[in-house]
């Protein structure tokens, strides 16, 4: 009776291992979007067995992060202006409601951590960028949007959110990547946001977070 509980949880975590890796990989651009690879490749690149990459296929494609393409195999999902349409879009809807619960929700402490980790980075990048400086940038942003999602408590909600994330990231890592010229301009958009949470007023927090999805979106589609 243990074995048989230990073979579908040691399958499981063979599966999530496999998932974390692939989509690790993907976020390195170690695979691109529009590639096509193999399930062997895909055992290479994670280094789960082929049994874990066959099963966790489906997720992937449930997920839409690969599309099975009839006589060439498996392709990354591609990049093109529904891709991001549609990503901004599910983005906007999910954090809209987020932002207007958190801002009466969330507790003084947890909006004046959230504050203090953003103006933290904009201090440390007036007196100079490095590469550390975006990369706690591009954490302190993760965060901060996951933080509020969470806060729903809905894990349907959060998960989806996340993948929706990995899509989004890699439309910004090909075009609007939070480099050195944007760290400043997204912290303040963000502290734009806190700065309705604190006074309580989810409306004028949405109309920021709207605001700064809006600009995100428009420089994928480069609009700006």
């Amino acid at each position: 009776m243990t074995m048989a509980r230990q073979a579908p949880r040691t399958e499981l975590k063979l599966r999530e291992r496999a998932y974390d890796a692939f989509t690790e990989h993907l976020l390195r651009s170690e695979i691109k979007p529009g590639q096509f690879v193999t399930q062997r490749e895909l055992v290479v690149l994670t280094g789960q067995p082929l049994g874990a990459i066959r099963e966790l296929i489906p997720r992937l494609e449930a997920e839409g992060l690969i599309i099975t393409v009839p006589q060439r195999g498996l392709q990354i999902l591609p990049l093109d202006i529904g891709l991001i349409r549609n990503a901004f879009q599910f983005r906007m809807i999910l954090e809209r409601e987020a932002v207007a619960s958190f801002t009466q929700s969330a507790s003084d402490a947890a909006i004046e951590q959230i504050e203090a980790a953003h103006r933290s980075i904009v201090a440390s990048a007036q007196k100079g960028m490095t590469d550390a400086l975006v990369a706690e940038a591009q954490r302190v942003d993760r965060e901060f949007h996951e933080k509020i999602v969470d806060e729903l408590n809905n894990d349907i909600i959060s998960k989806a959110y996340r993948v929706n994330w990995i899509k989004v990231r890699l439309i910004r890592q090909s075009e609007t990547s939070l480099d050195e010229d944007l760290v400043i301009p997204v912290m303040h958009e963000h502290l734009a946001i806190i700065a309705a949470m604190k006074r309580r007023d989810p409306a004028a927090a949405v109309e920021a977070a709207v605001a700064h999805i809006m600009n995100a979106r428009s420089r994928a589609l480069k609009l700006e």
